[in-house]
């Protein structure tokens, strides 16, 4: 393992787990857009998405990149309520973007931390 979320998973780097089983973690981001803002990450490397970046950089595509997009909720910009998740390649100069709010650059305490990730563990234990 190597890697900012393999140190995050082998426990050589320090996380604020909400859930954690064989196949997913789930955790709180130390640089969060906000409060409450969570990764979750394949405990093994997500195979399902490697084979489709690199099917789509193999494509003929303009491809540098992918990102995996999921809007939960209009005020995610989701638009059409059945769950899905968009697959999107990327290159530079493609006009997308995520645009971060001006305190993005302040990073919350561990205890602000895990006191917003026991916030949301009760709320997955009801």
């Amino acid at each position: 393992m190597s890697g900012m979320f393999c140190d995050l998973l082998s426990g050589k780097a320090e996380a604020t787990y909400l859930y954690r089983d064989d196949h997913l973690a789930l955790f709180m981001d130390i640089q969060p857009v906000n409060p409450g803002h969570a990764l979750v990450i394949a405990v093994h490397h997500f195979v399902v998405a490697q084979i489709i970046s690199a099917a789509l950089r193999k494509s003929g595509l303009q491809c540098d990149g992918v990102n995996l997009f999921f809007a939960d909720g209009a005020a995610a910009m989701q638009e059409i309520f059945h769950t899905h998740l968009h697959v999107i390649p990327r290159f530079s100069g493609d006009g997308f973007g995520l645009r971060f709010s001006e305190t993005y650059n302040h990073r919350p305490s561990r205890e602000m931390l895990e006191a917003a990730a026991a916030k949301i563990r009760a709320s997955i234990e009801e």
